[in-house]
């Protein structure tokens, strides 16, 4: 993962940012494809600020891990972590 600021980002060829349709407040992340290969993350209430970009493997990871249910204990107190990351946390 590569923390950029935004004079890089005004690099990125013209990206068409995209946020979740179940996002109902300006409080979103928004997502591009950056043109290198790699995916950029952004605070859509700071979209001068700094991104983050993620390779397309670690996109493509973080992705199946959040259908996977992976981070749903982040936002749902009551939902257990996955027992493989519980796991990983102890050792």
């Amino acid at each position: 993962m590569l923390k950029i600021g935004a004079e890089v980002q005004q690099s990125l060829h013209a990206p068409r940012w995209r946020i979740s349709k179940a996002c109902g407040t300006q409080n979103c992340v928004e997502v591009a494809a950056a043109g290198d290969g790699t995916v950029a993350v952004r605070d859509s209430k700071h979209p001068d600020g700094a991104l983050l970009r993620y390779s397309a493997a670690e996109w493509r990871d973080f992705i199946a891990g959040a259908k996977n249910g992976e981070f749903d204990d982040l936002v749902e107190p009551d939902i257990q972590p996955p027992l493989a990351w519980r796991r990983s946390a102890l050792e």
